[in-house]
């Protein structure tokens, strides 16, 4: 059998994320063919099929799944190689890939940004806004360095560093202004607008509000906070957001923003990353960072 490249293994695992000749080519930056070219002489050196073929898509096989599994164990000790020649230099160089999630992306991350450059001259800033679930595969699989989320997230195996803190806030038509800010109980009676299912910031409301998530009839859900509150303002219900949020979301929209009585709703926002990872001390620099932007954000 020939030797194996790290190619071909990078070119396997993009294959296997994205199901599609065309989408994984686009993602290593090379032409369809060479790929195919590629995963085909993979195959040929295993002696086995990887994948299964199909119109507009690709499924891998059963051995493709083993194969997966250990291909991203070798990728990721691969890249902490190369972390741990980072981590031995004074200041943090070359790609950094950042994931985070919706419900903070918007609003923290131009001065976070802003502020890594500033701090790291020559880092690569590679973003990723996606669900917390996904952020997390991608963490154990290497295709992310760290993330900021909601804690806690109680993974064994993942480094969590605690920010800040934040409150949500009472969203509702600007014409109901002046009406009391209802509790938990009344809260409950009222026509609640809510994110999809597989946003953290949705349980954390529901379980503010103690509304069990099978009873989801008593809300509409959207795809972001921007879209809840343009809801709100057109009338149809009421919702919360973060606080970090009031200053983009609520300016075009007639909404009223109020606070709830003690004890305020709130989440706590923290990075995270793999306990392996070399390049654990520039991520606290980094988390100082995140802090420091979410401090002049009134976070």
């Amino acid at each position: 059998m020939n030797n194996i490249t790290i190619r071909q293994l990078r070119y396997f695992e993009a294959l296997a994320q994205h199901g599609h000749f065309g989408h994984a080519a686009d993602a290593c930056a090379i032409s369809q063919p060479a790929l195919s070219v590629q995963i085909k002489e993979l195959e040929e050196m295993l002696g086995c099929t990887l994948f299964e073929r199909m119109p507009r898509l690709v499924r891998l096989t059963t051995i493709g799944r083993a194969f997966l599994s250990r291909t991203q164990n070798i990728l990721r000790s691969v890249d902490e190689l190369g972390d741990l020649a980072r981590a031995a230099q004074d200041d943090l160089i070359g790609q950094l890939r950042i994931g985070v999630i919706p419900t903070i992306a918007p609003y923290l991350l131009p001065s976070i940004i802003s502020q890594l450059a500033q701090e790291f001259g020559s880092i690569d800033i590679h973003i990723r806004e996606t669900m917390t679930s996904t952020l997390l595969q991608e963490i154990s699989d290497g295709r992310i360095d760290t993330a900021i989320v909601a804690l806690p997230i109680s993974e064994p195996t993942l480094t969590e560093v605690a920010l800040f803190k934040e409150n949500f806030v009472f969203v509702r038509p600007e014409i109901d202004r002046d009406k009391p800010v209802p509790d938990r109980d009344t809260l409950r009676e009222m026509q609640i607008l809510l994110l999809e299912e597989g946003h953290c910031f949705r349980d954390q409301a529901l379980s503010f509000c103690n509304i069990q998530p099978n009873l989801s009839q008593k809300t509409l859900d959207a795809t972001s906070l921007s879209t809840l509150v343009q809801m709100v303002g057109a009338g149809l219900g009421v919702t919360l957001i973060p606080e970090m949020a009031i200053p983009i979301e609520t300016r075009s929209a007639p909404v009223a923003i109020s606070n709830f009585a003690n004890p305020q709703p709130s989440r706590t926002i923290g990075m995270i990353w793999r306990k392996t990872s070399p390049l654990s001390q520039h991520y606290l620099r980094i988390s100082n960072i995140v802090r420091q932007s979410a401090i002049k954000l009134g976070g």
